[in-house]
């Protein structure tokens, strides 16, 4: 493996991330590495800041105390508890999409970004979607917020790039996770779905943890504001 930009092998404690998941629980660790004994660690809310802000705060904290520093950041905690067009969204459905998958990850970001800078460098990554590229009827709401961390990424990486801090963006197609499940479980709609992906097949976890891999580490140490779609093809589809 190569090392980090900063020149640290592998194993250096000093590697570890700030991570969160998919269900809104943040952890420590590199994907896909995980360590269960800091998963129940923090679970912060997703709506009110008055909740949420202290909570990720208190991760930051901790992080700091237990590993000295924090050189890459990973912002994976996502909702989207509607499905439906735009025109019928309630308001309270809009907010807990924008705060859990904008808001959070900015508080995040700039909690985690000025103890990167001061380490001489880091990166950040921000889990978007291709939901944010393409244009949905029932996903707007979602698609949004995925589109808004694009720019999230852009903007940060424009703010801190001159303190060696890289911030970009990842936008995958359907995952095989449990937040994606209604999407394949039945076997007819993953039929009908993977027929849409030129690969010929949906994606897993590694296929989003092997980029996340790459940006956070030397190999992707002149990349900086960019999404980085991971789609098996579907967006730039193809003709029969």
């Amino acid at each position: 493996m190569l090392p980090d930009e900063r020149g640290r092998a592998p194993g250096d404690r000093r590697r570890e991330p700030v991570r969160s998941d998919r269900e809104g629980r943040v952890d420590h660790g590199l994907i896909p590495r995980h360590r269960p004994r800091h998963r129940q660690a923090v679970r912060p809310a997703r709506s009110a800041r008055g909740d949420l802000e202290p909570q990720l705060q208190t991760l930051v904290d901790r992080t700091l105390a237990e590993l000295g520093g924090i050189d890459i950041l990973v912002c994976n905690a996502a909702v989207n508890p509607y499905f439906g067009p735009l025109a019928k969204i309630p308001d309270d459905a809009y907010d807990k999409i924008m705060n859990a998958n904008v808001r959070s990850n900015l508080w995040l970001c700039n909690m985690a970004l000025p103890h990167m800078a001061a380490r001489g460098g880091g990166a950040a990554i921000i889990v978007s979607s291709i939901a944010g590229i393409k244009g949905t009827r029932m996903l707007g709401a979602y698609g949004l917020s995925k589109a808004a961390d694009s720019a999230l990424a852009r903007n940060l990486a424009v703010e801190w790039g001159s303190k060696n801090v890289r911030v970009n963006a990842l936008a995958p197609g359907v995952i095989k996770t449990d937040f994606a499940k209604a999407l394949y479980e039945n076997p007819e709609t993953e039929k009908y779905i993977t027929k849409q992906y030129p690969i010929g097949r949906l994606g897993v976890t590694d296929d989003v943890a092997g980029v996340a891999v790459m940006l956070a580490s030397r190999a992707g140490s002149f990349i900086t504001g960019q999404t980085i779609v991971i789609d098996g093809g579907t967006t730039i589809g193809g003709f029969e």
